[in-house]
């Protein structure tokens, strides 16, 4: 299997002439946030007590990881070498042969580091019980949204020339349907047609204004109906609204 493909090339084996730095390849299998981050992590992964550690086993580890960390050109910082140069002083401590009464006036080498260790998981732990709670921006987000306008007032539209002209067209459509053919000269007064109007709008109320048209007049009816409304508008008798564009056109008396 080639281990590389080049320009279509599949390589085999590597050029003799290949030269690869020291430097090229770095792995990091663990990053600690100081020196007591790296105890506890060493005591945690032998399931020990912290109380019964064995500084011995610990001090080794330690000190084989810093040396670990040098050898790979990694910049450490100061307090991991003055942790190496405590664990060793509590290591030799240890290893001293004591008296009796030294052990009993003596205290622990252990005890400082114990304490420093105790307090340092406490807070670890808390950190991490803090970092496991929801968090705004990272599991909750807030929505937000803004009510509409309830109070938008929408003024009535203008009752255009045409709207009025196609609703006549309509009315004289229907008109159409009752035409007979028998001739009957009727005499159709427009000013008779404005006062039986404005009678049907005497009750301050709007009327659609279809409904001042009777198609069984036939065309003549409905024309002179229309001239009766027009000549209304007029003289400002009578005034005429649109709740919305191409919707119904109704007719009211004009209050005085």
């Amino acid at each position: 299997m080639p281990f590389a493909m080049v320009h279509g090339q599949a390589f085999t084996q590597l050029p003799k002439d290949l030269y690869i730095p020291p430097d090229a390849l770095e792995v990091f299998l663990e990053a600690f946030e100081g020196p007591l981050d790296l105890l506890l992590y060493l005591i945690r992964r032998q399931n020990l007590d912290i109380l019964e550690i064995n500084v011995a086993d610990i001090t080794h580890q330690y000190v084989k990881y810093v040396e670990m960390m040098e050898a790979m050109h990694f910049e450490l910082a100061a307090e991991y070498l003055v942790m190496a140069a405590m664990l060793a002083e509590i290591k030799s401590r240890m290893l001293l042969p004591r008296s009796s009464e030294e052990e009993e006036e003596e205290e622990d080498p252990r005890a400082q580091l114990i304490r420093r260790l105790q307090e340092y998981e406490r807070f670890k732990t808390a950190a991490e019980d803090i970092d496991e709670m929801p968090r705004m921006g990272r599991e909750i987000h807030q929505a937000t949204a803004q009510a509409p306008d309830r109070n938008a007032t929408r003024p009535d539209p203008e009752v255009d020339m045409k709207e009025m002209l196609l609703a006549l067209s309509e009315v004289l459509r229907r008109a159409d349907m009752f035409e007979s053919h028998h001739v009957e000269r009727e005499k159709l007064s427009t000013r008779e047609r404005m006062a039986q109007v404005l009678d049907r709008l005497s009750g301050n109320h709007f009327m659609p204004f279809v409904s001042l048209f009777s198609v069984e007049e036939g065309r003549l009816g409905v024309v002179v109906t229309f001239l009766a409304v027009m000549e209304l508008i007029k003289e400002q008798l009578v005034e005429i609204v649109q709740s919305e564009s191409f919707g119904s056109i109704h007719v009211k008396a004009r209050t005085q």
